[in-house]
């Protein structure tokens, strides 16, 4: 989903992260083929050529439903896999890092932590950095949050010991006109430091994980990924934007959703624009960096 952020919007974001993610557009609106071919995928099963997700990439742009893929020339990427990672393998990472170099994005791939399916972190989470389990942050005596900001963001002040900004809960319906059928949760949450309630400052997008919804793992991600302590000391504002699990028809709602996981939309159960401007979570994401942007 961070990939498919940056790509849709690349004249406003500056950057990507993706821990154990995919090639934008790899799933091609298929469920099998995200659940296959982008997670573990074999002779049967194979992924998408660079050159097929080019070639989508460019037919949307030329319709401008993203931005012209000449911003993503020079912007910067950070892409990890780790080596214990059994959910989704290293050569989907290895795809995405190939995606981005077609695009002269500077990107670095980290693939040397003994890490599960998780977001490895300095001090936090799972003690055994090579499982997979709740809630998918493993102490890897690795700070990957930090690792990550650096690179997307150039040279950093050294982070706080204990985040003292506010972490505010906010009402997510109010960015989308049902929030429920698009399988996004009613809160989501925003880091604000002391530094940042003036304005003035960047926003970083933390997109959590599959079964890393407030459903899931309560407010755990938002406190333990790392982001906020490092947002105290460098003048920046985290939005932790969350889904929800869905699993058949909501009641009021008339819409069918097949996201039993609680994963953002990278294969197309919000429509087939999914990947795109028109995407409905992607349009809700923006219109929360609008009003963070907004004139106070």
């Amino acid at each position: 989903m961070a990939v498919q952020l940056h790509v849709a919007y690349s004249s406003i974001v500056s950057g990507a992260a993706a821990i154990a993610g995919g090639p934008y557009y790899c799933a091609q609106d298929s469920l099998w083929s995200a659940y296959l071919n982008c997670r573990r995928p074999g002779a049967a099963t194979p992924l998408p050529a660079t050159a097929v997700l080019r070639e989508e990439a460019e037919r949307q742009a030329k319709a401008g439903r993203i931005d012209p893929t000449a911003g993503l020339a020079g912007a910067r990427a950070w892409l990890f896999t780790g080596s214990k990672d059994a959910v989704v393998t290293r050569d989907v990472v290895v795809a995405l890092n190939a995606f981005y170099a077609s695009y002269m994005v500077d990107a670095v791939l980290v693939r040397d932590k003994p890490a599960g399916h998780a977001l490895p972190a300095l001090d936090a989470g799972n003690a055994d950095c090579g499982v997979t389990a709740s809630p998918f942050i493993n102490d890897c005596d690795y700070d990957g949050a930090g690792e990550l900001l650096r690179k997307l963001l150039g040279p950093l002040q050294p982070p706080v010991a204990n985040a003292s900004g506010r972490l505010l809960r906010f009402d997510q319906s109010a960015f989308a006109p049902d929030i429920k059928a698009l399988s996004m949760g009613e809160e989501g949450y925003v880091y604000i430091p002391a530094a940042c309630e003036k304005g003035g400052c960047r926003v970083h997008v933390a997109l959590h994980g599959c079964q890393q919804t407030l459903g899931d793992v309560g407010d755990q991600f938002v406190r333990l990924a790392g982001y906020n302590r490092w947002a105290d000391t460098n003048q920046l504002v985290v939005l932790y934007p969350q889904v929800m699990k869905r699993a058949g028809w909501a009641f009021g709602t008339w819409s069918f959703v097949w996201n039993p996981n609680g994963c953002w939309d990278w294969w197309g159960y919000t429509g087939p624009l999914y990947h795109t401007k028109e995407g409905p979570q992607l349009r809700a994401i923006k219109a929360m960096l609008e009003r963070l942007s907004a004139p106070r």
